[in-house]
């Protein structure tokens, strides 16, 4: 069975540098195109005339895809990259697509109600971004608890969830096994098992729930 690496014992190595920036992106589709044919064509170290000669354009036309003055046609793509021994989408690299962002104020998420919820157990949402860039969608909520109840919601989807503490104190479940959280604690677990708050032990309690789930398209 393959192991998965260990920086330490218990600890594991994260790959991605959350402070790693990008090289900048351009917003112009054709300038972001010609940006990389000219960059992949330096890095050869060939002229523009080798190039032209390569994938059949004329000099004039290959100096105005490089300077983005045309859109190039998808044929015209293919052959720069067999020239230039790159994925057609390596030329896309630069271009700069819309991110989104959300920003809520302090008790202007929206309150919804979720399978299961029981009178004195709210739920607001505090962002949602759709069709993001991700390929994984992320619900945050903001869970307040404000009175007992006989039954308590049990919940079980797909994807990951996270929580976090904030003020109170709340036996969870999660399958066969009980915690108690206490304003600090987290817990990370996967929400494809049965799980929710099993005793309320002080109200009112609240606590962040951090859904995440693949983006279907």
């Amino acid at each position: 069975m393959k192991q998965k690496a260990m920086s330490e014992p218990g600890k594991p190595v994260l790959s991605q540098d959350p402070h790693a920036l990008r090289e900048p992106k351009v917003n112009n589709l054709e300038i972001a195109i010609g940006h990389e044919v000219r960059a992949f064509r330096k890095k050869l170290g060939i002229t523009g005339a080798d190039l032209a000669s390569a994938t059949g354009l004329s000099l004039g036309m290959l100096s105005k895809i490089e300077n983005g003055n045309i859109s190039p046609s998808l044929t015209t793509l293919q052959s720069l990259s067999k020239a230039l021994g790159v994925p057609v989408t390596a030329f896309f690299r630069r271009f700069e697509e819309p991110r989104n962002a959300v920003f809520v104020k302090a008790g202007e998420g929206v309150e919804l109600e979720r399978r299961g919820t029981r009178a004195g157990h709210q739920y607001n949402l505090l962002g949602h971004i759709d069709n993001n860039s991700s390929g994984v969608v992320v619900e945050p909520y903001l869970i307040t608890l404000t009175t007992g109840s006989d039954v308590f919601p049990t919940f079980q989807h797909e994807g990951m969830e996270f929580l976090y503490m904030l003020e109170g104190e709340v036996v969870y479940r999660h399958a066969d096994q009980l915690f108690t959280m206490q304003p600090g604690d987290s817990l990370f677990f996967d929400a494809d098992a049965p799980h929710g708050p099993e005793i309320l032990v002080t109200l009112p309690s609240r606590y962040l729930s951090i859904i995440c789930y693949p983006q279907h398209r």
